[in-house]
């Protein structure tokens, strides 16, 4: 995708859905189900994700347990409560912010127009 700033703007929401559907998962797992479910479309830089994780845990939205695998460290990040919360508010936030843009950049389909 080439406007980064969607991404920019998303990425709170992208993680806190993804931590919310699996439970736990570490950075590069992150950023490897987005590029999966979106089939490449979207890439999310290390660079973006961890200043967003390492603010979200600051905030109380994420808790973290590290692990070691195969002589690696893994950092895995979960949802706390206000995570949940959290996550729940940016949902709906975002349909309604869809549901309006649709009305936008389409009217003539929206029977709530009337038109």
């Amino acid at each position: 995708m080439s406007n980064n700033n969607l991404i920019k703007g998303s990425l709170q929401t992208i993680i806190l859905k993804l931590l919310e559907e699996k439970d736990r998962m570490y950075g590069y797992e992150i950023t490897q189900k987005v590029k999966e479910l979106t089939a490449g479309e979207i890439k999310i830089t290390e660079g973006a994700l961890y200043p967003a994780l390492h603010k979200m845990e600051a905030e109380g939205l994420l808790t973290t347990e590290i692990q070691q695998v195969d002589n690696r460290v893994r950092k895995y990040y979960s949802l706390t409560k206000s995570g949940k919360a959290e996550m729940s508010s940016k949902m709906n936030e975002l349909h309604a912010f869809i549901d309006n843009l649709h009305r936008i950049l389409n009217p003539a389909i929206d029977p709530k127009l009337n038109l």
